[in-house]
């Protein structure tokens, strides 16, 4: 039950919100009042968490995934005692402070994801549990006590919920049976354009309860306020066996401010001064803004204490389980570290000159070599296992009959898929990949974007890579995708040229601990003469020399299976030429100024891209004297050969851009 120095705590933290807002002059106040008492009891009651450590391997996860009401979650950390001050909650949505207005990962301690965008961040949580489930199925299966039993809470919103994404993410969660996922979907009524009659009239709980969730109802206390402790009682049964948990909780937005409670216009907006000054009588505080009585923080600061039990409580299980399990412990440390073995890159394929396979092959056969040597690599497609090459063979399925299994069957469901990723990113301890088809990216890219924002070392695999797809048509090709992709800062786009180049690309993505995209071809090519060693150096500094004619004036630079159009090109133009293959242009640009210059030489060339994609972006390579080669427009039902020629992509063509240029720029 709440007490008085609860109830006390939890007013405090709504006026804290209030003032921050206020001061702010921007942000939304009205969830973060409402909701006060919803956060005081996961923090002081529920969510395992030690403010000392934000960092603690056993803890909890909280995601806040309507991260508009970021100020909620800002007044927790500071009542319970992270790194969070008064000042920052004063500085709050201002240039340079730690209490952005969206919570950041990395930038407040205590924030486990960067939410903002709705239904990303309850599909995150997703991942989250999933990401724990096959930990303590992997580490420590068919025990009743594990120092791998956390779980997962989340705080959603009406938005979050409108989202298409949470659909997937709902039917992914009961379909695996995550039953360490709790969330509490904030009933409220109300969004920014009024009442949500006007755009909602689903039962949520039958939705949920469909996908087999467990659903609670909890309704408002008579005085309209939260029924905090029917929440408490509904939290306090613990998991429910083979369900992820609902609670559907009302709420009425900016309770309890006299005129702006269940008003739209609190949902966005600073409630006025007149408004905080009269919800400060409402609630009986003669404090001025920002002023937090030492009573308030002996109630809340309790969580310092209660976290530093728990958290001894823990080492001592996990030393438990680390002295009967050391080569596991071993091997988890250095996952959690994301250490690679030291022999990984001697793991790797290689092929002969003159091979002829796809790219998208060689990425299989590559993860097969990668998961005998690393244990925490998982993976999956969007259903499409079989074209996208992502199996890992003998590796089971990832399923709630087996959490141990390597492989997840996302179903057609990439938005879900993309985010979940960031999920078991978050959580440690797993590299983890997905692929779909190139020109489905459009459905994961919210997802990408957090992931390059966070920095989260996910490997999205893209075949199916250009118009070769052929006779599907220009609904499946994709043309102005990699110039999308590339436009991501922090985000590394890698197109292979040929199966020793995949190999190479993916040992590059595995050592960088960041997130890219490799994208690869499904038609054949041919392996070239390249040294595996000039490769491997070559593709982790994104570009290098694989033909290089003495007294070339003419430099051609190709992505993935264009490098093979140029090398014919080159060898049918009669000029002599350097042939530069550029899997990423991300990795070349942090490359320092004399290799780039020695890669491609600003005096006395002419340039000539070439990729079977949109000329965007490409301008700055092919420089003042040079030209772009690629497709900017739809493909065409065609089979792939006389799609690429009717685009464009063919030897003659290149011939023709080179003599082109040649004949503009270059004197005798």
């Amino acid at each position: 039950m709440v007490n008085d120095a609860d109830r006390l705590a939890i007013d405090t933290a709504r006026m804290l919100a209030l003032d921050a807002v206020e001061a702010a002059g921007s942000g939304h106040p009205g969830t973060a009042a409402a909701l006060a008492p919803v956060a005081h009891l996961l923090f002081q009651r529920h969510v395992r968490h030690d403010p000392s450590d934000p960092d603690w391997a056993g803890r909890d996860r909280f995601v806040l995934s309507c991260g508009h009401a970021s100020i909620l979650q800002y007044t927790q950390l500071f009542l319970t005692g992270y790194d969070v001050s008064l000042e920052d909650l004063r500085a709050f949505r201002s240039f340079g402070s730690r209490t952005p207005g969206h919570p950041e990962y990395g930038h407040t301690p205590g924030i486990e994801t960067t939410t903002g965008p709705l239904g990303q961040g309850l599909a995150t949580a997703v991942g989250m549990a999933m990401g724990l489930q096959r930990d303590r199925a992997r580490l420590d299966p068919g025990t009743d006590e594990s120092p791998f039993g956390q779980r997962v809470f989340v705080l959603v919103s009406d938005g979050d919920l409108q989202e298409g994404i949470s659909y997937e993410a709902g039917a992914l969660a009961g379909h695996h049976q995550l039953d360490n996922l709790v969330v509490v979907y904030d009933d409220n009524d109300i969004q920014i354009e009024g009442s949500t009659a006007l755009t909602s009239s689903e039962d949520t709980a039958a939705r949920f309860r469909a996908q087999g969730w467990h659903v609670d109802l909890v309704g408002l206390a008579p005085d309209g306020d939260v029924d905090v402790d029917a929440l408490d009682a509904a939290l306090s049964v613990g998991p429910h066996a083979g369900k992820p948990h609902l609670v559907v909780l009302k709420s009425r937005i900016a309770w309890p401010a006299p005129n702006a409670q269940h008003t739209a216009s609190a949902h966005g907006a600073p409630l006025g001064a007149d408004e905080v000054a009269a919800t400060r009588r409402v609630l009986g505080i003669d404090r001025a803004p920002f002023d937090v009585p030492a009573a308030v923080l002996d109630t809340t600061r309790a969580a310092v204490d209660r976290g530093r039990r728990l958290h001894a409580a823990w080492d001592e299980l996990h030393r438990a389980w680390a002295s009967t399990h050391p080569n596991a412990d071993r091997e988890r440390s250095r996952a959690r570290s994301r250490r690679l073995p030291a022999t990984l890159a001697e793991a790797l394929p290689v092929w002969d000159a003159g091979d002829t396979l796809a790219t998208r092959d060689a990425s299989g056969a590559t993860i097969q070599a990668l998961a005998s040597a690393m244990p925490e690599l998982w993976g999956g497609s969007a259903d499409l296992a079989e074209p996208n090459r992502t199996a890992i063979v003998g590796g089971g399925s990832f399923l709630a009959a087996d959490r141990t299994g390597r492989n997840v069957h996302w179903g057609v469901r990439e938005h879900a898929m993309a985010a979940a990723m960031n999920g078991i990113a978050l959580v440690g301890g797993s590299r983890f990949f997905a692929g779909t088809f190139l020109v489905f990216s459009d459905y994961q890219k919210p997802a990408i974007r957090l992931a390059a924002l966070m920095q989260l070392p996910v490997t999205y695999l893209w075949s199916h890579d250009s118009v070769a797809l052929g006779a599907d048509g220009p609904t499946h090709q994709p043309v102005e995708h990699l110039a999308a992709l590339r436009a991501l800062p922090g985000f590394a786009v890698v197109r292979p040229a040929d199966a020793n180049e995949t190999a190479a690309a993916w040992l590059a993505i595995l050592e960088r601990n960041a997130p890219a995209g490799l994208v690869l071809a499904r038609q054949p090519l041919p392996v070239a003469s390249t040294p595996a060693g000039a490769v491997r150096e070559g593709v982790a500094r994104g570009a290098y020399v694989v033909r290089d004619d003495e007294g070339a004036d003419v430099v051609i630079i190709a992505t993935g299976s264009e490098v093979a159009l140029a090398l014919a090109a080159a060898d049918a133009v009669g000029l002599p030429v350097r042939v530069v293959s550029m899997p990423s242009r991300e990795w070349f640009a942090e490359q320092d100024a004399e290799y780039r210059e020695r890669v491609l030489p600003s005096d006395r060339t002419v340039r000539v891209v070439v990729e079977a994609a949109s000329t965007f972006g490409w301008e700055g390579i092919a420089g003042p004297r040079g030209m772009v080669v690629g497709i900017d427009g739809f493909g065409l039902s065609a089979p792939a050969d006389q799609a690429l020629a009717a685009r464009g992509m063919t030897v003659e063509h290149v011939v023709d851009a080179i003599k082109t240029v040649v004949a503009a720029h270059v004197t005798a």
